[in-house]
Order: structure tokens, then sequence, then C-alpha cells
């Protein structure tokens, strides 16, 4: 997989919007952009694996340098991981 520049740069600000979503959604409000990067990317993860089990479309793919970045299913991921987080660190 080749990404120039560029390519990577849109490709983090994408993943740190949609985790920034997440983490809003769920509650989390510690971390800064490099959490929200982290957690968009490991959304982007959790969600697409999760679809591809239930067998739901993508309805909303972002393409970066012709590699596709699921927007909708990393926001859901995010949500479903900052609040398992949650849930395992006992946060009120």
């Amino acid at each position: 997989m080749y990404l120039s520049l560029w390519s990577l740069l849109i490709l983090l600000l994408v993943a740190a919007i949609c985790g920034a979503i997440g983490k809003a959604i769920a509650g989390g409000t510690r971390g800064g952009c490099l959490v929200s990067i982290a957690v968009g990317f490991i959304g982007a993860l959790l969600g697409t694996w999760i679809a591809n089990r239930l067998k739901l479309p993508e309805p909303f793919v972002v393409l970066v340098d012709r590699h596709p970045f699921p927007v909708l299913w990393s926001i859901i991921g995010s949500a479903l991981f900052v609040g398992f987080v949650h849930l395992l660190s006992g946060r009120r």
C-alpha cells in the first residue's frame, strides 16, 4: 500500500474527525488529537469487522488516494471502543 505524504495527512485528519465524533458520542473527554486518530483507526477496524460479520453495507466511504476509509463504521466502532474502555476502567 503506497500513500503520498498528502494522502497520509488527509487520512490522519479523517481518522481524527471520526475518532473525535466517536469519543463525543460515548462521552470520552480525555486525550487529544493523537488519541482521536488512534481511536478513529481502531474504530474503523472494529466497525468494519462488525459490519462484515452482520453483512451490512458500507454507506459512507471516503477514498483517499484510491484507498477506502469507512467513515460511518469508524464512528460507530470508535463509540463502541470508547464505551468499552470506560466500562473496563470503571470511570463514572
